[in-house]
């Protein structure tokens, strides 16, 4: 098992039922098989530093997660082909 830190920006026309649907599927992505959630943080709607798809805000969400490394592939490829994230952040922590 790993550590992950997980940073996700959504557009902020996204309703509010869809976006929390979509978190809740990347939280059964993660504890799929032995991960878990560590900690969940979502910061709400932020203005963009520069313009990602002609969109100037984004609704931001942080997760600290612990998983298998197989999940997080599986992860990954799921977020790359997701239109309603304007981009994410998957990185492992060392520790």
């Amino acid at each position: 098992m790993n550590s992950y830190y997980l940073t996700l920006v959504f557009k902020t026309e996204l309703e509010e039922g869809k976006r929390k649907a979509l978190l809740d599927s990347i939280s059964k992505k993660v504890s799929g098989t032995d991960g878990k959630i560590v900690k969940e943080d979502l910061w709400g709607v932020r203005t963009l530093a520069y313009p990602i798809k002609r969109k100037t805000s984004g609704y931001y969400a942080h997760y600290e997660i612990s998983a298998d490394p197989k999940d997080i592939k599986d992860l990954d490829k799921t977020l790359r082909v997701e239109e309603d994230v304007l981009r994410y952040l998957l990185i492992r922590v060392k520790g």
